[in-house]
């Protein structure tokens, strides 16, 4: 299986009688290369026993860099997930309604993501609902759907390796005068930051478009994780927009844009896109409908 998933590399055989350390000790190597941030200590440790002297550098910096622009195909493989996405939330909203748990929510998105043509999950799917869905990453649960709550789902797919990303907030029933409020604060922040996606623009810019609305309105503290992030092979991976981003962006990154205000004991809501960059702008590859609906 190996030989036939990783054409154009030699396949070596480990096994408990030879492990990848006495591959190196057998080796005159002048300096090893590693992914720091997926090498535990206890990697590290036992490369470290068996190179002697030799250099250990990191390379998760060259190769993040690498990934950031996506070339056509990568851009259509990511296409296809976000589509599939797309679907599965069309599909979503008929399927809701009161007394269904959010597990059975979460099992709904991913079997038909799986059924649509997706070869996994991007990510564990996200279902938080009425006064869970104030957590950002709130992991469902057996909690059943209520109306007169918001419900939160976070989900994406991946196809050929490819990930997708996106987030609707949905209200069972009618929202409250409160609760609208909060939802046209988040919707606009989205889509002002969504404006100012293209070449050249500072990854703190953008953020800092999205973050002044929400701060300017008062709700500044419920606002606690970055705009967005870079979508690929990773789900997370550069560019990070947010307070602390020190990248520019450049045509072909893929990006999301997902502001979000969270007040505890209450509710949340989160509204995410998947973007591409371009020169003058940039593309939505998220199609879901994104003013409020009320099932």
């Amino acid at each position: 299986q190996a030989k036939k998933q990783c054409k154009g590399f030699e396949v070596l055989e480990i096994s408990k009688h030879y492990s990848i350390f006495d591959f190196l000790e057998s080796k005159a190597l002048e300096r090893l290369y590693v992914e720091e941030n997926h090498v535990t200590m206890a990697f590290h440790s036992k490369l470290n026993k068996s190179l002697g002297n030799t250099p250990i550098i990191g390379l998760d910096t060259f190769i993040a860099n690498q990934r950031m622009i996506k070339d056509a195909t990568e851009i259509e493989k990511i296409s296809r997930a976000a589509k599939i996405a797309d679907d599965a939330f069309s599909h979503i909203i008929e399927f809701i309604k009161p007394g269904l748990s959010e597990k059975e929510i979460a099992l709904e998105l991913e079997f038909y993501m799986r059924s649509s043509g997706a070869d996994s999950l991007s990510f564990e799917t996200i279902v938080a609902s009425g006064v869970r869905s104030s957590m950002p990453h709130g992991a469902p649960t057996d909690k059943k759907l209520k109306q007169g709550e918001f419900i939160t789902m976070d989900f994406g797919c991946m196809v050929d390796g490819y990930c997708s990303d996106m987030t609707r907030t949905i209200h069972l029933g009618p929202a409250s005068e409160e609760e609208k409020k909060v939802y046209a604060l988040v919707l606009k922040a989205q889509k002002e930051a969504m404006k100012a996606i293209k070449e050249g623009m500072s990854c703190l810019s953008v953020d800092k478009i999205a973050r002044d609305i929400i701060m300017e309105n008062g709700y500044g503290e419920y606002f606690g994780h970055g705009l967005g992030h870079g979508v690929g092979l990773e789900i997370h991976e550069e560019p990070f927009l947010s307070p602390s981003g020190d990248k520019t962006l450049r045509a072909g990154m893929l990006v999301t844009d997902e502001p979000g205000i969270y007040i505890p004991g209450k509710f949340g809501v989160r509204i995410e896109d998947l973007l591409l960059v371009r020169k003058k702008g940039c593309d939505v590859l998220s199609n879901s409908q994104k003013e409020l609906i009320e099932i």
